[in-house]
């Protein structure tokens, strides 16, 4: 019997092998090992494959935002930030708190100093979750991979769900970490991990991001704002704390508890800190600027000096030749004299003749988009017609290019009717007071700007050599030669600045340095560029400026610039366009060229009686701004200009326009004229006057005066002492 069921069971057991579901199972299990088997040589295959075609991290250019660009004043003081919609400022370690190194660690890579840039264990957790939920790979992302896909990895939508990404976004972290230190890598993810977006401007990285939330710098976080901080690049929408404060507050406890699992802080220390406001702060730390049209003349400058890419790239520390001080006296001057509803806009700038630089740059307009405001910088994107303050230039002209000495060329004062300029058969000229001084010299003509004196000696010398000389000078205006430029009825016209440079190079001894506004900056690695030592040109001799500056004071001694006199030596010329719509004064020390313009946005408004003053002469509107500026910009310079070591000897010029001097006689007259400012009537047809220096119009061919030849009295040529008329 126990025979009989041995051999039963060997029996049984040959037909249980034999049975077609167990022989199912045996072929299954083989086939699926050989599946599996197949299926992870294709995947690592695969893995292979993509890792071979992927780049190396040395191959990749790091793609780092633009930095902040901060400018500065020329006493160091902060005038704003280059504008822009993303906003980053790179700090080093050192400027990193510990505590904000930690509390990243804690809440974004618990294991961020065991591992080798990748977290194998943190992956596989993720990709079970994965598996489980559903969903694509994701999650499982060391600080190390995410500075990867922050630098050097496109960050498309859907791009770190997909599997070939993320096996490149692993290649690219085991390189990197094999080629930085730790330290290096979190600080390089602090510099660069969005931290949320406010007023349509994103913070990259922490430095930015505490000026945003909190209005300090990150050196002076507590732990509380740390913690909030930490817990933002996770998800900088959802937590941003002005948008979802309750989420925020939530988010911060998280970061807290994983720094006490970590062992960084104490329980107390986070209750202490979880019990905390959020202390955020509303502010316009980025968006503030203190003299917004100097900083888009800056950004302008910067551009054009350095090129758009450095620009773009941010990171510069600018320092400028603005001074504040200047700048303030500036806007004072405008508001006191037209900063009344309804009053023509105004503005300044003042130049250092001595290199260049760019002191005060002021407008009246407040910029802006609003009603009232304006983006549009007249000092320096004006187009305005300059009037008589172009005839510097024909003076200028006259002065080098024919040696011609103005006290000795002489013109006639009178009105030139159509066809006086037979080229040009329509073109008329008066004088604004519509009264004519007869045979005057080109001084005299200055100081009581004769339009009609300086339209015959700009054709005589030649327009094309009066723009040359206007050009060379500082104007970057277009000119085209016409005859009414002489009077400054220019085409397309110019702004304050060119106006302020070109009279700078006359103050500077005739050497012309083209403006900056720039003094140096300093770019992200450290090295230094320097823009406030710009090269001159020499344009004439430091003689002929000194000539020029003597007719040009008397201007203000005593012709249309009167109101212009702040007490000390200083030289310069009104200007007043046809129809009152542009009014200038652009005059100089020794040390300061500015340049003052008002007028109506609309340039055909014309001022006919701003402020009970009358027309918008000059000499009305413009001169006693640039009197208030230059009385307290110039300080405690009261000094005279220096005459020149080799001075200058001109000579009289004769042009196909000018007249003889006055010719003077020995007659007696009989009776003369003793009070007229202007030149009174002597006896037959001579003039002269006893109050005028140097004097009224002496008569050129009349009867003798008293105890003198040509008319007045003890005088020759007309005037009590003066000669020459």
């Amino acid at each position: 019997m126990p025979c009989m069921r041995r051999r039963e069971r060997k029996q049984r057991k040959r037909r249980s092998a034999q049975h077609p579901l167990r022989r199912v199972l045996i072929v299954g299990s083989l086939v699926s090992f050989s599946a599996v088997a197949i299926a992870t040589l294709v995947v690592i295959g695969y893995v292979l494959d993509v890792t071979a075609q992927a780049p190396n991290i040395s191959q990749l250019k790091p793609r780092l935002p633009g930095q902040v660009t901060r400018i500065f004043a020329s006493n160091g003081q902060l005038l704003g930030y280059m504008s822009s919609d993303v906003l980053r400022s790179y700090l080093n370690q050192s400027q990193e708190p510990n505590l904000l190194r930690e509390a990243t660690v804690a809440i974004e890579d618990r294991r961020f100093w065991q591992h080798g840039g990748v977290d194998y264990q943190g992956l596989a957790r993720a990709a079970l979750k994965d598996l489980i939920q559903g969903g694509g790979i994701q999650g499982g992302s060391t600080l190390t991979m995410q500075l990867v896909t922050n630098v050097y990895l496109p960050t498309r939508i859907g791009d770190q769900h997909n599997i070939k990404y993320k096996i490149i976004q692993i290649k690219l972290a085991n390189e990197l970490e094999a080629k930085h230190t730790k330290n290096w890598i979190l600080t390089q993810y602090l510099n660069d991990v969005p931290y949320g977006t406010v007023n349509g401007q994103s913070a990259i990285g922490v430095g930015a991001a505490s000026q945003m939330f909190f209005d300090r710098p990150v050196s002076r976080l507590d732990l509380a704002q740390i913690a909030l901080l930490a817990g933002l690049p996770q998800a900088p929408t959802e937590y941003n704390p002005f948008l979802y404060p309750a989420t925020a507050r939530w988010r911060r406890s998280l970061v807290l508890a994983a720094m006490v699992r970590s062992g960084y802080i104490t329980q107390a220390q986070a209750n202490a800190a979880d019990n905390a406001p959020l202390q955020v702060v509303h502010n316009n730390s980025f968006s503030h600027e203190q003299q917004p049209y100097v900083l888009n003349y800056v950004e302008q400058q910067l551009v054009k000096d350095l090129g758009q890419a450095t620009v773009d790239r941010g990171g510069l520390t600018v320092h400028t030749t603005i001074n504040l001080a200047d700048q303030n006296y500036a806007s004072q001057a405008i508001k006191a004299n037209e900063g009344r509803t309804g009053d023509p806009a105004a503005s300044l700038v003042a130049i250092d003749p001595s290199n260049g630089h760019i002191l005060a740059l002021q407008n009246s307009t407040t910029y802006g988009t609003g009603p009232g405001q304006s983006e549009f910088d007249y000092a320096v994107q004006a187009q305005r017609q300059t009037g008589s303050a172009f005839k510097a230039f024909v003076l200028m002209t006259l002065i080098h290019d024919y040696n011609g000495d103005p006290n000795q060329t002489y013109y006639n004062s009178h009105f030139l009717a159509a066809g006086w300029l037979p080229s040009y058969p329509h073109f008329t000229v008066q004088t604004a007071e519509l009264t004519y001084q007869g045979d005057i010299n080109v001084t005299r003509a200055t100081t009581i700007s004769d339009n009609t004196v300086y339209a015959q000696l700009g054709v005589d010398v030649g327009m094309k050599k009066v723009d040359a000389m206007a050009h060379a000078m500082g104007v970057t205006a277009p000119l085209f030669g016409y005859p009414s430029e002489a009077i400054g009825g220019l085409r397309i016209g110019v702004s304050p600045l060119q106006m302020s440079d070109a009279y700078a190079t006359i103050a500077n001894g005739g050497e012309h340095i083209v403006p900056t506004i720039i003094s140096s900056v300093v770019l992200p690695d450290g090295r230094t560029v320097n823009l406030g030592n710009p090269a001159g040109t020499r344009v004439f001799s430091p003689g002929q400026a000194y000539a020029a500056t003597q007719v040009l004071k008397t201007v203000i001694q005593s012709g249309t610039g009167t109101s212009a006199n702040y007490g000390c030596p200083a030289a310069g010329k009104t200007g007043t366009t046809s129809n009152y719509t542009d009014a200038w004064f652009v005059g100089y020390s020794p040390q300061i060229s500015t340049a003052v313009w008002v007028g109506y946005p609309n340039a055909t408004t014309y001022m006919n009686d701003v402020n009970g003053l009358g027309p918008g002469y000059g000499g009305t509107l413009a001169a006693p701004i640039w009197r208030q500026f230059m009385q307290k910009a110039s300080g405690s310079f009261c000094s005279d200009f220096t005459p020149p070591s080799q001075p200058w000897t001109g000579q009289p010029y004769f042009g196909a326009h000018t007249v003889g001097a006055p010719v003077t006689t020995t007659t007696t007259t009989t009776t003369t004229s003793t009070t007229s400012t202007t030149g009174g009537i002597g006896f037959g047809t001579s003039t002269g006057s006893t109050t005028t220096t140097p004097g009224g119009l002496g008569g050129a061919t009349g009867g003798p005066g008293i105890n003198g030849t040509g008319g007045g009295v003890n005088g020759t040529g007309g005037g009590v002492t003066g000669t020459g008329g």
